[in-house]
Parts: structure tokens; sequence; C-alpha cells
């Protein structure tokens, strides 16, 4: 059975950024916005919608088909909605049997239970974030600090509820975790080859 790692975090954390350098240390494949990509061709939704979905919940009147028809969501929205769940936990289950691996969210570690995943969640306190996120995306340069505040926590909100959502659990509870990494206390690069050195003596 493939080594599946699944990487749960907070916005601004660092958790992508910490997936990506354990998968080049370990030499995993590393999954992320891919999956994203794959459910969109899969479907023959747009990116954006399907992101939509994956990270927040659907918008009434969003133009979701690609190529020359555009349509809005109606009466099947929720057939629309439950066919993307569907094709993630079917891309994730393919992933999983194809190879080691990192994935960094979409539910990966309940998803993907039956195959043992090494689960782990990042977090770090609001003062750091911040400033990873001002460092990191350009969006965010001209954001008031109580402006960019209420964006994290609301992508967090975002997140925790489609956590919820699909797996009745509580999104960064530390009973769903094997290990919780709190980035604020040291470098991203650091820590993923500390997490790094102690996962390859994994199983």
């Amino acid at each position: 059975m493939s080594r599946i790692i699944t990487i749960g975090r907070e916005f601004g954390s660092g958790g992508r950024e910490l997936g990506r350098r354990l998968a080049e240390e370990l030499g995993y494949a590393y999954y992320d916005q891919e999956i994203v990509t794959e459910i969109a061709q899969r479907t023959a939704l747009s990116e954006a919608y399907v992101r939509q979905i994956l990270e927040h919940k659907p918008v009434t009147a969003f133009p979701i088909r690609i190529g020359r028809t555009f349509t809005t969501v109606v009466n099947s929205q929720q057939e629309q909605w439950n066919d993307i769940f569907k094709q993630q936990y079917q891309i994730l289950r393919e992933l999983a049997d194809t190879a080691d691996c990192v994935i960094v969210g979409r539910c990966a570690d309940w998803m993907l239970r039956a195959y043992q995943p090494f689960r782990i969640f990042v977090y770090a306190d609001m003062e750091h974030r911040m400033q990873r996120c001002r460092q990191k995306g350009a969006e965010h340069e001209a954001m008031t600090d109580k402006e960019l505040r209420q964006h994290i926590q609301e992508v967090d909100k975002h997140r925790a509820s489609y956590y919820g959502y699909c797996t009745d659990q509580k999104w960064g509870d530390k009973a769903n975790y094997d290990l919780c990494i709190n980035t604020g206390l040291e470098s991203v690069k650091e820590i993923a080859h500390h997490v790094a050195q102690y996962l390859k003596a994994w199983r």
C-alpha cells in the first residue's frame, strides 16, 4: 500500500509549502491544485467553479460550464455538487493507488482513511499568518491589517464548514490528526526537514 501524507492547514500557516517541501525531501508525489484541474476536466466545469465548491460553497448565479455554453446553477445544482465530490473521491483514490504522495487539503485525511494516511494539521498564530500572507501574495499587500485578518478568518471559516460537511468532523481538532504543527515557532523549511526525518522511519 502507498504511503500517504495529508496536509490540513489554516490559511496563511504555510501548509502548502510544508507539503511541497516534505514531498521533495521524501521523494513523494505532491498534489494540490492539480486535483482541481483534473476534476474540472472530468466534469466539464470551470476550474473557478470547482474551486468555489471545494473551498467554499456553491454560488447560485455563477457561470459553470466551459467552452461555448454557459449556464447558471438551477435545479441541477445538487447533482453537479455531488458529481464534484464523487470525482474528487475517485481522483484521490487513484492518486493513492499510484504512488507514495503528499496531498494538501481536499478532506484527503478522511476520504483516504482506509489507506491509513499520516495526517498533519498546520497552524500558526494570527501575527505570523498575516506576515506570511503579505510576503507570499501580492493580492494581500493593499489590505489593511483589519481587512487581512478578516480575510484569513473568512477563509478558515469556509474550510471548516466544507470539512464538516464532508466528514461530520471538526476541522482542526487534534483528535483527527497524527501531528499538529505550529509553523510560527520555526521556519517551514526547517520544520519540513525535521518532519521528513521522522517520516522516513514511519511504518
